[in-house]
């Protein structure tokens, strides 16, 4: 079982390099076939760290490996979704554009801060992977950017925020803190209590 998260990742990782070659393949399916990869993705993200923990081996090294397999796994999404829907993506591109630089600016201020990049699994942001899931599904499974894009736009926007606040906060760098809430308690010297299910 403790390898299992280490597969997870591995297995996700692998998954959005697969779902751009398929998209250069085309074949009748090939939309539901994305959509079965990325549902899969995201399965994996939320059970490897639940394993993880469960297992006793959730460390900052593992912790640091998901969140960079998180960003290539959704920006090899993106790749789909603009491969698949050129006009679509095209006509959403300043909130794309923004939601790229404010993730962009997570990393600037983390590396500039503490010398090292963001890692810190917020509420917030977990919560933004489930809409970055629904706006996917909507777009590469049915060529549709309403109300899921929007909603994954404006929780991105927030979660974003957060996580600034939380880089911010810090006085040192650490994984795993669930709010902008829990690192100003951290900043107070207290000790926070963090979820097994989400954080830890």
């Amino acid at each position: 079982m403790k390898k299992v998260p280490y597969v997870l990742l591995l297995f996700r990782l692998l998954c959005g390099p697969a779902m751009i070659a398929l998209c250069y393949f085309p074949f009748d399916g090939l939309r539901a076939t994305l959509g079965i990869f990325i549902t899969l993705g995201i399965l994996s993200d939320i059970f490897d760290g639940i394993i993880a923990r469960k297992t006793g081996i959730s460390s900052e090294k593992l912790r640091r490996m998901d969140s960079q397999t998180d960003l290539v796994f959704w920006v090899c999404a993106g790749w789909c979704a603009w491969l698949l829907e050129p006009a679509l993506i095209s006509s959403h591109k300043i909130p794309i554009i923004t939601i790229f630089v404010m993730e962009a600016l997570t990393y600037v201020i983390s590396v500039a801060k503490f010398g090292k990049e963001t890692c810190t699994h917020a509420l917030l942001s977990k919560l933004w992977g489930i809409t970055l899931f629904a706006a996917f599904i909507g777009i590469i499974g049915f060529g549709y950017a309403g109300a899921t894009f929007y909603i994954m736009f404006t929780v991105g926007i927030i979660a974003h925020l957060d996580v600034y606040l939380i880089i911010l906060l810090l006085r040192d760098w650490t994984h795993d803190v669930p709010s902008s809430w829990h690192a100003l308690q951290l900043r107070k010297g207290k000790i926070i209590k963090r979820n097994d299910l989400f954080n830890g």
